[in-house]
Parts: structure tokens; C-alpha cells; sequence
């Protein structure tokens, strides 16, 4: 679909409900998503001047929870199953952070789906231990994906960074989550790998800025001599006093 019917598939809620167009004081940004009012007037819902969370999950049959609203508890056990009634694997990322401030604590997510939610965080949590079975908690960061981007850029010489650069790093870091081999495995992969998924995500970044004619052409090779030039090594020097 293109970006104006995609759009309409975003629902965001803030202090004040569901962002519409009669509502007041949006900036530039959420002024894209609003939805306009005239839409929202068959809904089944309470109060629409103050249409909430749930109002949205119930009416939109929404499949994907987004939290970054640092409010504790925000995602609650009726939220959570209303959502999982519409789909088999909700998707519920609970990012906001510190942990104090998630809108969901983990276990009670995999507890109210019966373990069929997929689950990040965006600060650490503990595995969840759910009917006997291990589910690892995996930490939504923007360090599985800004060093290879970073570094893709820098080795091609790449003049600007794309969208489609962005697309291409997110791609290649989901090829790597271990729920495509296992269902309750974590949805993002262990921080000991990412060194080895930042190079291919360079590579990637970097073959696409020549293809887009943002960076110098080069062979494959030449790039990933640059890319492996690149990468910082955490090795540090031993100094020693003289006597």
C-alpha cells in the first residue's frame, strides 16, 4: 500500500486519548496520524471526545502494542487480552524505560497470552519462567542496529543516509531473530552476536548507498576491506609506571 493508506493503520494514544483531528495542540508530527473524526464516530465507544486505549484495540482489532509513554502499568491485563483475542502471536513491545516505567512487566504479558506474545523490552529484564517453560526477554536497543548503519556509512563514503538504508539494516538484523527457529526464543538476538550482525548490516548499508548513488562506486571486496578497517576493536594498551 502506499503511505498515506499505511498511515491509517497507526493508532496513537496520549494523555488525552487517541490522537484525532479535532484534537488540540499536536505538533507537526502527530498531526500526520490523527485520524479524522468524522471516521471515528461509528465507533463503539464511551466517551469520543477521550477515546482510549483499549476503546482503539477493541474497535481496530489491533495486532501490534507499541508502549513509549514512560506511564507504569499502562498495558493492563484487559488491554492485553483484548488484543490477544485478535490475532495468535500479539506483538507487545513495552519500551519505555527505566524499568520502573514499563507499561508492562514481561511475565504478565506471557501469563494474560498464555505465552503466545511476542515480547520486547526496552530496558533488561529477567527470562520468564512460564509453565515450566524458559522465555528470554529480549531488550529492544538502537545498539542492534546505529554501529552497523554507522559503520556501512562511513566505509562507503556514503554522502547522506536513506530511508532505505534504515529498511535494509532492520532486514538484515530480523533474519538473525532466534523466534524464526523458535517460537519462545527471544525476538532479538544476544548482544554477543551483534558484532558479527553490525558487519553484515555495514555491508549491506554500504552496497545500497553505491546502488543509490549516494556513495562511490567500489567492488565488494574494496568495501568490506574498508568495513573491516573500520571496526573498532575494544583492545586497550597496558601502561606501566617507570621506576
Amino acid at each position: 500500500m502506499d503511505r498515506k493508506e499505511a498511515i491509517k493503520n497507526f493508532y496513537i494514544v496520549d494523555i488525552d486519548g487517541l490522537i484525532h483531528s479535532k484534537s488540540q495542540n499536536l505538533d507537526s508530527e502527530q498531526k500526520k496520524y490523527a485520524h479524522d473524526m468524522s471516521s471515528l464516530l461509528s465507533w463503539n465507544v464511551k466517551d469520543h471526545s477521550k477515546i482510549t486505549l483499549l476503546d482503539v484495540i477493541k474497535n481496530v482489532k489491533a495486532t501490534v502494542l507499541i508502549g513509549v509513554s514512560t506511564q507504569t502499568g499502562a498495558f493492563t491485563e484487559e488491554i492485553i487480552k483484548t488484543m490477544a483475542a485478535n490475532t495468535e502471536r500479539p506483538v507487545i513491545l513495552p519500551l519505555s524505560n527505566p524499568t520502573v516505567k514499563s507499561e508492562a512487566r514481561p511475565e504478565d504479558v506471557l501469563k494474560w497470552t498464555n505465552g503466545r506474545a511476542i515480547v520486547a523490552t526496552g530496558s533488561p529484564f529477567p527470562p520468564v519462567d512460564y509453565e515450566g517453560k524458559l522465555y528470554p526477554i529480549a531488550q529492544c536497543n538502537n545498539v542492534c542496529i546505529f554501529p552497523g548503519l554507522g559503520l556501512g556509512v562511513i566505509s562507503a563514503k556514503a554522502k547522506k543516509v536513506t530511508k532505505k538504508m534504515f529498511v535494509a539494516a532492520a532486514r538484515t538484523l530480523s533474519d538473525h531473530s532466534p523466534m524464526l527457529k523458535d517460537p519462545s526464543a527471544s525476538l532479538f538476538p544476544s548482544f554477543d552476536k551483534l558484532r558479527e550482525i553490525s558487519r553484515e548490516i555495514a555491508i549491506v548499508v554500504g552496497s545500497l548507498a553505491q546502488q543509490e548513488g549516494v556513495a562511490e562506486k567500489t567492488t565488494r571486496e574494496e568495501l568490506e576491506a574498508r568495513i573491516d578497517s573500520n571496526m573498532w576493536s575494544p583492545v586497550y594498551p597496558v601502561y606501566t609506571r617507570k621506576k
